[in-house]
Formats: structure tokens, sequence, C-alpha cells
């Protein structure tokens, strides 16, 4: 595609165009990272990312950027064509769409999927190989159910998802609408229900269930567990990277962010617009606040208000933390200070 095909792709998309310069008209075939990128290959620049001090040793024929003068200037200097945009994540998310054409799945049924005969089936589904649908599960229009996922009875899918290979999604489920479910997660198995007695544990029978709602996208090898009663919720537009778990009965808001081992205990409530840092933790029944920001491995233990910005463990807030860390490595230094003093 040519490069100014692609500039009126981006003017009419989300990134906000401002202005381009264009010095050689040149096809554009791929897309690469700054450093890795070649001629007739298009890159992306932030203002902020570290790689614009390599900017001189880049062979990309086209780089989208942010309206900084000492990036735009360079890249004039270098005769590397340039797209100005407020938002170039955004631009270079539009681009790779267009690049690479994603793999249509003829709709159909394959020969090998076993489906039960109360199961309903939505226009132009593709089912493949080796899947599994139970009974009494609807499935609505244009789903992706890829080979060897399992869907158990009573389960209802909207319309416009992608299952990825090799899934598990129990009974009492609900996905609705545009969502992405990556290879090898779980969605509806048994919460962690054990009731103590005479030393031993009693089973809680979990016959809840899970409902998520549109525009979900859930990672690879994540568990989201049912409750014993009512429902485990995510809400729409919130995103999971891989190896979550999400325990029975919490609440999340939408348009969350939980990057990947976050753990979520059960009946947690999670506000809107949260994001959870790697291998984040939060105890059992807690409330996090709306547009809450936790950094990673950070433990929360108890309720945090909207908006709050928290680190280390237990949480605390992030200004706190970093003074405390700042601390920590001189402790013993300041420990042996204090018992020459108590010798005094």
């Amino acid at each position: 595609m040519l490069l100014s095909d692609l500039v009126d792709l981006i003017k009419k998309g989300n990134s906000n165009f401002i202005s381009v310069n264009i010095f050689e008209d040149l096809n554009i075939d791929d897309a690469a990272s700054l450093d890795a990128a070649v001629k007739h290959q298009i890159s992306f620049l932030e203002e902020n990312n570290i790689l614009k001090e390599k900017l001189e040793q880049t062979k990309a024929s086209a780089i989208i950027t942010t309206n900084n003068d000492e990036i735009v200037s360079a890249l004039k200097k270098l005769n590397i064509s340039n797209i100005i945009v407020k938002n170039p994540r955004i631009a270079f998310a539009e681009v790779l769409d267009c690049l690479y054409k994603t793999i249509n799945f003829k709709p159909g049924i394959h020969a090998s999927a076993v489906i039960d005969k109360t199961a309903i089936i939505g226009a132009d589904c593709h089912i493949g190989p080796n899947v599994y649908i139970g009974e009494n599960t609807v499935i609505g229009d244009n789903n992706h159910i890829l080979p060897g996922s399992s869907i158990l009875g009573n389960v209802r899918i909207g319309n416009n998802n992608i299952i990825h290979p090799n899934c598990v999604i129990y009974e009492n489920t609900t996905l609705k609408n545009n969502c992405v479910i990556n290879s090898n997660s779980v969605i509806g198995s048994e919460g962690f229900g054990f009731i103590p007695k005479n030393g031993k544990w009693v089973k809680m029978p979990q016959k809840g269930g899970v409902k998520i709602m549109s525009f979900v996208e859930i990672g690879t090898n994540c568990c989201i567990d049912r409750p014993a009663v009512g429902f485990t919720f995510i809400d729409e537009g919130t995103k999971l990277d891989n190896l979550i778990q999400i325990g029975h009965g919490v609440k999340i808001g939408k348009n969350c962010a939980f990057a990947a081992q976050v753990g979520i205990a059960g009946g947690a409530n999670i506000g809107d617009g949260v994001i959870l840092a790697g291998q984040v933790g939060v105890n059992n029944r807690v409330k996090v606040g709306n547009n809450v920001i936790a950094s990673s491995k950070c433990g929360i233990h108890c309720d945090i208000e909207d908006g709050k910005v928290i680190s280390g463990f237990p949480a605390m807030e992030n200004k706190s933390w970093l003074r405390s860390s700042s601390i920590f490595k001189k402790l013993p230094e300041l420990a042996k200070k204090l018992r020459q003093l108590d010798k005094q």
C-alpha cells in the first residue's frame, strides 16, 4: 500500500491527525519497531520513547510521531517521511489492522464437532474441529469457536465473539457481544468454596454463574470462577492479560485493564477504569474504587478510594511507598545507630 494511502487511512481514524511530510511515496509492505525497521516499513515514535536517541540509525521509510519539534526536525533532516498525530500508538494500531489482514473463518460446522440436539447455533458461525456444545446452549450470529473448545450446558453467547482453541466455558455462563477469549482460558469453573468442620473441609456447592458483558477480552490461561449463588461479573470493555485468576463472586467494572498474574479473591468489588499492574493481589471482599492504579506486586488488603495511585505491600499511596522504599535499604544502618544511642 502506498504511504499516501496509509495517510488517508490515518486521517479517517481516531489518532487525531495533524500533518504529514512525505519525502518519497513508497509502498509500505510491513511495520516494525524503530530499531528493526528497514526500507518499505513503517514505525512509530512517542515523545517519551528512549528509542528517539537512535533515530539516526533507523532505516524506516516512514514514522508516525507526535507534534514534537525536536523529533519532527530530526526526521526532516534525515529525509524520513513522517506522519504527525496526537496519539501515535492509536495510529500505528490502525495501520497494523490495515497491513495485516485477519484470517477469515468460513461459516460452517466441522464434521468432528459434537453439538447437543437442544443447542441453538446462529447464522454465519464457524464451529471448528472437536468443539463440544452442550444442551440448551444458545449461540448467536457470526461467532468463531475454534478447535477443541468446550461449551457446556445452559450457556448464552451473543454475536461476533471469538473463542480461541481449547477454551472451556462452564454451565450458566453468559457472554455478550464482540468479546475475545484467548486459548486455554476457563470461564465459570467452580469457585474455591470449602467449609471447615472437625479438621476437614466440607464442599460448598458452586451453583452460580459468570456474566461477561460486551467488548471484553480475556488473555491466555485465565480462570474466572463461578460463585455458590449469584454471578461473577465483568462489565463491558475490560481487558485481561494472560494468567489471571478471578475468584468467585467478584464484580469488575467497565474498561479496566489487568496485567499478567493478577489475582482477585472472592467477593471483591472492582470499580470502573481500574488498572492493576502485574502480580497485583486483591483480598476477598475488598472494594477498589473507580480509576485506581495499582503498581506491580501491590497487595490490596483494604478498601481503596476512587482515583488513588497505590504501591507496595500492604498497599499505600504511591508517594508514601516511594519514600518508604528509599529508606528500606538504609534500615540496617539506622538500626545500628539506634543501638549505639541506646548504649549512651
